[in-house]
C-alpha cells in the first residue's frame, strides 16, 4: 500500500476544534518574564563587538579614508573599508525585470561616494562595543561635498548632480498605468477636482531595532547569521549571493523579534559586513543598532507626493483620475524589494474599493539623498487611501453631497463581482458596503452631526468633525498577484512540515515566521484542529533555514493565508497516513475511523481505538506492523499557494476636536470595521488591528523624518520624533465581518489593514471640524503648527 493509497479532502476549510477560538497567545508567558531570546541575547564567547563610522554629510565624494588611529586603539582587533579586498566590489543589487528600473549597486562599506547622511562608510571591530564606539571616533574621513537633493519634485525636474551617474535624471524606477481614456473623460465631467496631496516620510521604528551575529565555523564552510529579520530565506538567498557562497553554506536563524513591520524585511549593508568580518576574522561577531543609528538608517517609508485631477458627474458618480505620483525612494534601490515596492503599489491601488473606468496615473520612483525607502505595514496604501478619502470628501462638499453618499454611490458592490479594476486587479470582496454602513452604525453619524450643528464650538473653544475611510487590503499574494514589481522570484508559495513523534507530540515547523503577531499559537491552532488533537501538544518551529528547507516569510498579511494553508495541508497529509495505519492496526477500513482529542477510532466504537502516539510509535519503530508497502514515518511536507491574492475590506471612522488657539487635534473617537473572512483566533485578529490602528494614528498626527536642504536628519531621536504613545490613543472600537475569502481556509489577511483608514479618516475629520473656516489640509502629518497656520490664514483673511 503506497502512501498516497488514502487522502483527506485537500479543497475544505479546517473547521471545529480550537480553529476559531480565542487562545491564548502562548508566546506571551516567555515575553512577559523576560525570557525571550532576542539579537542581543545571542551571545558566543570569544564574540567580537562592531561600531560603523557614518557619514555626517548626505552627498559627497570621499577624498581620502584613514583608519590608522583606529588601529591602534585600546581592543581593536580590526578596521575595515571598502577599499579592503575582503570588502571592495561587494555591494547590494536590488533586481527588476522592469525596463524602467535602474539597479543602484550600494557597496556595503561606501567607497567613491556617500549619498546619505548615515551611510557606513568603514567598520571598526574591537573586543567590547564601547571600545568599537570609541575607535571609531579616530578614524578621519575626508569629503567633497556635493549638491544636495531632498525633495522629489525638486530632485525630478532639477536633477544636476545626480544622486547616481547612471540615473542622471534621478529616476530609478518609473510606470504610467493607463486605463480607458482619462483625457477625455476629465474633460467631460461635470466635476473636475484638482488637488496636490503629500504624506510625510516616517518609518516603523520598532521597540526592537536591527541587530546580527555571525560566526564562520571552524572548518571554513559555513556561515550562521542570527538576524532580525521577516524573511530568512530571501535574506539567506541574498547574502549567499553577495558573499559568493552557496545558499546552503549559510544558516539564517531569527529568534523572537521585536516588531518587524516591514523594515526587518530587506538585506542591508551591515548584515554583509558583520558576515564577512566574521568570516574574515573567524570569530564571532555582532552588532546591535542605536535607535540614532535606526533612525538614521533602517528603511524610511511614506514620503509622497500626488497631483491627481479626478472627475465626476453631478450625481457624485466617479468618472476619471489622471495623477502623478513624485515617491521619494531615497539614495538607493534596496533589496529585495527594489525601490519601485512604494510607487508600484501606489500607482496598482490607489482607487481602492471604488468603481472606476477612466484611470491614468504616473508614478516615478525618485533618487534622494536620503535614507533608502522600503516596506512599511501598509506599503504606499496608508498614502493612496488619504488621496482617494480626500478627493472624496472634496468633491462632496462642491457637488452639495453627504460624504458618505458620495462613498456609497461609488464602492464596488456585491452585483459588480467579480469586478475588474483599472489595474486589472480582480475584486473577490463584496462587503465594502457593508464595512462602512456598520462603521456609520459604530459610531452614531447622525447623531454627532446633530451635536455638531447644535454647537459648532465646543465651550473649550474648539471645533469637532468627523470623518471617514473607506480602503481595501490586498492579501495572501499567491504567485500571480505578486508578479508587478518584476521581481527575480515569486512570493505566492509557503511551506510547512507537520511530524508526530512516539509519545504522540506533534511538531509543525513552518517557512513563516513572527516579529509578534502569535503565528506560535494560530499555527498550533490550525494543526491541532487538523489532527484532532490539543493545542498544548502541538510546537511550532520558525526562523532557522536548517531546520525546514524554504519559505517566504513575514510580509503582505501572508501568514493567516498562506501560512495556515500549507500547515493545513501538512497536517492532513499526516492524518491520512495515520488514519490508514490505525484502519490496519483496527481491521478497518480508513473511511470509517474519526479522530477526537488523538484518539482514532471507528465511528460506531468512539472509546475504542488507537492514540497519535501509538500510531507514530509503530510507525517509526515497527515497521513490520504497517501495511504492505507503506513508509516508516508519520511526516509529511507541504507547499500551499493560493495563486492569486484576496481583498480584505475595512472602513474606518474617526471623531476629532481641534484647538483653534493651538492647532491641536484631539482624536477622541476611532471605529474600524473590517472583513477578515474566517478567524483563527479573534484575539490575535483584534491585537492586529488594535496595533495597526495606533501606528497609523501616529503617521497621521506625529511621526515626520525631517531633513534640511543639505541632508541633515533633524527628528533623529524620540525627543524630536514624536512617534505615537499610548496616552494620545483614545479607545478603539471595532466591528467585524467574516465573509469566507477564496482560499483554502477561507481567511482574508488583516495584518495590515488597520494602518489604511487613519490618515484619511482623520484628515476628514479635521477638514470637517474647519469647513466653516474654510480651511482644507492636504498634507501629513496634522501637527498642531500646521493647523495653526492654517486657522491664522483663514482668520486674516476673514
Amino acid at each position: 500500500m503506497a502512501d498516497e493509497s488514502f487522502r483527506l479532502d485537500e479543497t475544505a476549510p479546517t473547521e471545529g476544534g480550537p480553529f476559531g477560538k480565542p487562545v491564548p497567545r502562548r508566546e506571551d508567558g516567555r515575553l512577559l518574564r523576560g525570557r525571550g531570546r532576542y539579537i542581543a541575547n545571542v551571545r558566543y564567547d570569544g564574540q567580537l563587538a562592531v561600531a560603523f563610522v557614518r557619514s555626517p554629510v548626505a552627498h559627497a565624494r570621499i577624498a581620502s579614508v584613514d583608519v590608522a588611529a583606529a588601529r591602534q586603539a585600546p581592543g581593536v582587533v580590526d578596521v575595515a573599508t571598502g577599499a579592503d579586498p575582503d570588502f571592495a566590489g561587494l555591494a547590494l543589487i536590488a533586481e527588476s525585470a522592469l525596463q524602467t528600473h535602474v539597479n543602484t549597486p550600494q557597496p556595503v562599506l561606501a567607497t567613491e561616494k556617500v549619498r546619505y547622511q548615515g551611510e557606513a562608510v568603514a567598520a571598526v571591530v574591537a573586543t567590547t562595543r564601547s571600545e568599537a564606539v570609541d575607535a571609531a571616533e579616530l578614524v578621519e574621513v575626508t569629503y567633497d561635498e556635493l549638491r544636495v537633493h531632498v525633495d522629489a519634485v525638486a530632485a525630478a525636474a532639477d536633477p544636476s548632480e545626480p544622486v547616481h551617474d547612471i540615473a542622471p535624471d534621478n529616476l530609478i524606477v518609473t510606470r504610467t498605468f493607463d486605463a480607458g481614456d482619462a483625457g477625455a473623460a476629465l474633460a467631460g465631467s461635470h466635476l473636475v477636482v484638482e488637488r496636490h496631496y503629500r504624506t510625510n516620510r516616517h518609518g516603523a521604528t520598532p521597540m526592537e531595532g536591527r541587530g546580527a551575529v555571525a560566526i564562520w565555523d571552524s572548518g571554513g564552510t559555513k556561515l550562521t547569521l542570527h538576524a532580525t529579520s521577516q524573511v530568512p530565506y530571501l535574506h539567506r538567498n541574498g547574502l549567499a549571493k553577495v558573499l559568493g557562497l552557496a545558499d546552503g553554506a549559510v544558516r539564517m536563524v531569527v529568534g523572537d523579534v521585536g516588531g518587524g513591520f516591514g523594515v526587518k524585511g530587506a538585506l542591508y549593508p551591515e548584515d554583509v559586513v558583520v558576515s564577512q568580518l566574521a568570516r574574515r576574522l573567524s570569530r564571532p561577531v555582532g552588532w546591535v543598532e542605536t535607535r540614532s543609528e535606526h533612525m538614521a538608517t533602517a528603511l524610511h517609508a511614506r514620503d509622497h507626493h500626488y497631483s491627481v485631477r479626478a472627475g465626476f458627474e453631478a450625481d457624485g458618480t466617479l468618472v476619471a483620475i489622471d495623477a502623478v505620483l513624485h515617491a521619494n525612494v531615497g539614495a538607493y534601490s534596496s533589496p529585495p524589494w527594489t525601490a519601485g515596492i512604494e510607487p508600484l503599489m501606489a500607482g496598482g491601488l490607489l482607487t481602492g474599493p471604488y468603481k472606476l473606468a477612466h484611470y491614468r496615473c504616473e508614478v516615478l520612483g525618485v533618487a534622494t539623498n536620503t535614507t533608502p525607502t522600503g516596506p512599511y505595514r501598509g506599503v504606499a496604501r496608508p498614502a493612496t487611501v488619504f488621496v482617494m478619502e480626500r478627493l472624496l470628501d472634496d468633491a462632496a462638499a462642491e457637488l452639495g453631497m453627504d460624504p458618505l453618499d458620495i462613498r456609497r454611490r461609488n464602492l464596488v458592490a456585491p452585483d459588480d463581482l467579480p469586478y475588474t479594476a483599472p489595474t486589472r486587479l480582480v475584486h473577490d470582496s463584496r462587503t465594502y458596503l457593508d464595512c462602512l454602513e456598520q462603521a456609520v452604525e459604530l459610531i452614531d453619524y447622525d447623531a454627532f452631526r446633530l451635536a455638531q450643528q447644535a454647537a459648532r464650538a465646543d465651550a473649550d473653544g474648539r471645533l469637532t468633525g468627523i470623518g471617514f475611510a473607506c480602503y481595501n487590503e490586498l492579501t495572501g499574494l499567491g504567485q500571480k498577484a505578486s508578479a508587478g514589481p518584476r521581481l527575480p522570484f515569486r512570493t505566492g508559495h509557503e511551506s510547512a512540515e507537520v511530524r508526530v513523534d512516539p509519545s504522540g507530540a506533534i511538531t509543525a515547523a513552518m517557512g513563516v515566521t513572527s516579529q509578534g503577531q502569535g503565528l506560535e499559537t494560530t499555527m498550533a491552532q490550525v494543526v491541532a484542529a487538523e489532527l484532532g488533537a490539543g493545542v498544548e501538544q502541538v510546537t511550532v518551529e520558525m526562523g532557522d533555514t536548517d531546520r525546514i528547507s524554504f519559505g517566504m516569510g513575514a510580509f503582505a498579511s501572508r501568514q493567516g493565508v498562506i501560512g495556515s494553508g500549507a500547515a493545513t495541508l501538512a497536517a492532513r497529509a499526516v492524518l491520512a497516513k495515520a488514519l490508514v495505519i490505525a484502519a490496519h492496526l483496527l481491521e478497518a477500513e480508513p473511511e470509517w475511523l474519526s479522530i477526537d482529542d488523538g484518539l482514532i477510532h471507528t465511528q460506531d466504537a468512539p472509546a475504542v481505538g488507537v492514540t497519535l502516539g501509538e500510531v507514530a510509535h509503530v510507525a517509526y519503530f515497527e515497521p513490520h506492523r504497517l501495511p504492505p508497502g507503506l513508509e516508516p514515518g508519520l511526516e509529511a511536507m507541504r507547499f500551499y499557494d493560493p495563486m492569486t491574492g484576496t481583498f480584505a475590506a475595512g472602513a474606518q471612522a474617526a471623531v476629532v476636536a481641534v484647538d483653534l488657539d493651538t492647532g491641536e487635534v484631539d482624536l477622541q473617537r476611532i471605529v474600524c470595521v473590517e472583513d477578515t473572512g474566517r478567524v483563527i483566533n479573534p484575539m490575535i485578529v483584534e491585537g492586529q488591528m488594535h496595533g495597526a490602528i495606533a501606528q497609523a494614528v501616529g503617521g497621521a498626527l506625529y511621526e515626520h523624518f525631517v531633513y534640511d536642504a543639505d541632508g541633515q536628519l533633524h527628528s533623529g531621536t524620540f525627543m524630536d520624533y514624536l512617534a505615537i504613545t499610548a496616552d494620545r490613543m483614545p479607545s478603539i472600537e471595532l466591528g467585524h465581518i467574516a465573509d469566507p475569502a477564496h482560499n483554502l481556509n477561507q481567511i482574508r489577511g488583516v495584518g495590515e489593514g488597520g494602518t489604511l483608514g487613519p490618515y484619511a479618516a482623520i484628515a476628514n475629520a479635521v477638514c470637517d471640524a474647519l469647513a466653516p473656516l474654510g480651511i482644507t489640509i492636504d498634507e501629513l502629518p496634522l501637527s498642531p503648527a500646521r493647523i495653526h497656520a492654517a486657522i491664522a490664514a483663514a482668520r486674516s483673511q476673514s
